[in-house]
């Protein structure tokens, strides 16, 4: 008998409420969830686990989200990596730069959590 793999999605922010409500979703939704709440926790996760989708803030304490997708992008055990994008950052300017940096999607805040949902299974199937 095979057991089905679980996809597995880093949600990275630095609001803890943002954090809970989607581990929630996405646990619902089958995923397995990893949780990191800034770009250093991110950093020490990437270096032993490959998700096959990442959630990414932008504004956070340490290192900002274009930072760290620049970082996992440029990793070769991770570029495969699905990089989204959740931000409160809605400037065009940054959505592009978002999106130049290898993200696959780009979402602003606040946002539909239906409309997240059904964007991930989208990119992971």
């Amino acid at each position: 008998m095979q057991t089905e793999y679980k996809k597995k999605i880093l949600i990275v922010d630095d609001d803890p409420y943002i954090l809970l409500s989607l581990e929630f979703l996405m646990k619902k939704n089958g995923y397995e969830i990893l949780i990191a709440r800034n770009g250093t926790e991110t950093i020490d996760i990437l270096e032993n686990e490959i998700p096959d989708l990442i959630i990414l803030d932008i504004m956070m304490s340490d290192i900002d989200g274009f930072t760290l997708c620049k970082y996992i992008k440029s990793t070769p055990k991770l570029m495969h990596s699905i990089v989204v994008f959740l931000s409160a950052k809605s400037k065009e300017a940054d959505i592009e730069k978002g999106y130049k940096l290898g993200a696959s999607l780009y979402i602003t805040k606040p946002f539909s959590t239906r409309n997240l949902v059904a964007e991930i299974k989208k990119l992971l199937s």
